[in-house]
């Protein structure tokens, strides 16, 4: 392999993400491990990603608030399940100002504890509800396996915190929360989903009911891209978060959390990446379109460039890029916007400027077969007309490639062989115990119970006894 060739996808495709991460400029190790820097060009795909999902929880009627990241140990041990769960992942200090602290404070895993402390300040009577929060930063787990983007000590998201009067307004808000995920997904990203509940055993800790979206890699493995979680009366009851009814009664309030991190970045990576680099979705690439003047002599650069300039102001709605590099050749500067995923890349030369056209190369579609002329006039709706047309082709692909990779295992011998590169959609019985023998025999693990289920039911994929649920399962990252 050459240096400037990456490993091949289909070899080797943890070392091809690795270095497709490194290469394209997304994201580089820091000195502290397990952590990440976020690159500019990754940074940019992440705000874009803000973007699409900070209108939507808006539009829902959330607002952006945000919390202290260190957390009086005190908060966690308030919720018994919480803490367990947590308790191997936690940073803590113990130190502050050279001097011993009176009480640990833990750099936030997840902001539930301090979000019920402070609504137990604010929430009086039911004409305080629903409180709608959401919060933009990062949090840190001291995961000892991590992954650029994947799983990181330190890693940024969003997420929600919601406080209802009913259990039946917190079940809706996090359902809502699942759609809203799903459609950002799939509708931006371009990654199909299944939306489903998680097994007890894989829930949030603390939580009533937990649910999550889960994708399928371009390697066949599940990731879960974002979760939704009925936290109930627990966090309400651990933090005293309680309310005035309109009987003038005092209730407790049901509360949800809902997350989506800087991971779904590595789905977007792996779901639609290829041996030559990146394929951004047109939704959320940093560059959408990028022009890339082609000439040899002063005379052929200067009427290449004048075409150049009125494209560049024909198509000042897009993202666009104009590569005007000196020293590069052509090839170079293709290879590199192939690496870093630019959905669409112009090309102007001296016949495109002779006849008036530009040549397009679509990032999706393989040499010429991704290559066309079209006339500069009116370049800005062909453009269009061409982001949408790949976007939908990426996202008709991905789930192609799911569906053909997706199973209805009949005995537990053909079960243990479809999770060997696959997905399996299963009757389970619900026991937990079937679950764990399913994860030590096959290293896969329940990745929801989807909330589309045939009717009926059938015999537990493992253990024969009666079920009435679907699940699916496969080895994730």
């Amino acid at each position: 392999m050459s240096e400037d060739r990456l490993p091949s996808r289909s070899d080797n495709f943890a070392e091809w993400y690795n270095q497709l991460v490194l290469r394209a400029e997304l994201a580089d190790y820091a000195p502290v491990r397990g952590c990440m820097v976020v690159m500019p060009y990754g940074w940019a795909l992440w705000e874009n990603i803000q973007a699409a999902l900070d209108q939507r929880f808006k539009a829902t009627g959330h607002v952006n608030a945000a919390f202290p990241m260190l957390i009086p140990m005190s908060f966690l041990e308030k919720e018994k399940e919480h803490v367990e769960g947590f308790s191997p992942e936690l940073a803590v200090v113990t130190i502050g100002g050279g001097e011993k602290l009176e009480e640990p404070l833990v750099v936030r895993p997840t902001s539930e504890t301090i979000i019920g402390h402070m609504y137990a300040k604010w929430i009086k009577s039911y004409r305080d509800l629903p409180v709608l929060i959401n919060l933009w930063n990062s949090v840190m787990r001291w995961e000892m396996r991590t992954r650029l983007f994947l799983r990181t000590a330190e890693f940024y998201w969003q997420e929600g915190h919601t406080a209802h009067a009913t259990a039946e307004e917190a079940q809706a808000e996090t359902m809502q929360m699942l759609d809203i995920y799903a459609d950002f997904a799939e509708n931006v990203a371009a990654v199909p989903v299944v939306r489903g509940r998680k097994s007890e055993s894989e829930k949030f800790a603390g939580a009533l009911r937990s649910y999550s979206i889960e994708a399928m890699m371009g390697d066949t493995r599940a990731l879960q891209a974002a979760t939704s979680h009925n936290l109930g009366e627990n966090f309400a009851r651990a933090f005293e978060i309680r309310y005035l009814d309109a009987a003038n009664s005092l209730q407790y309030c049901w509360t949800t959390s809902w997350g989506l991190s800087t991971r779904v970045i590595g789905a977007i990576i792996m779901v639609h990446g290829d041996e030559q680099g990146l394929i951004l979705p047109p939704r959320l690439a940093p560059h959408q379109v990028v022009i890339v003047p082609i000439h040899k002599t002063d005379q052929e650069k200067d009427a290449v460039l004048q075409a150049v300039a009125q494209l560049e102001a024909q198509l000042a709605g897009f993202r666009l890029k104009v590569d005007r590099r000196d020293g590069l050749t052509p090839g170079f500067k293709f290879n590199d916007w192939e690496m870093r995923g630019v959905p669409l890349r112009l090309e102007v030369g001296p016949k495109d400027v002779a006849q008036g056209t530009v040549t397009f190369a679509r990032r999706d579609l393989p040499g010429k077969q991704g290559k066309h002329s079209v006339p500069q006039e009116g370049v800005a709706r062909a453009v269009a007309e061409e982001l949408e047309a790949v976007q939908a082709a990426l996202f008709k692909r991905a789930l192609e490639f799911r569906r053909e990779h997706t199973h209805q295992p009949r005995t537990y011998a053909e079960f243990r062989q479809v999770v060997e590169a696959g997905w399996a959609e299963a009757w389970w019985c619900g026991r937990r115990e079937c679950e764990a023998a399913i994860k030590e025999d096959t290293r896969a693990t329940t990745r929801n119970i989807p909330l589309d289920q045939p009717s009926g039911g059938g015999p537990c994929i493992r253990c024969g006894e009666p079920a009435t649920e679907r699940a699916l399962f496969a080895r994730a990252y």
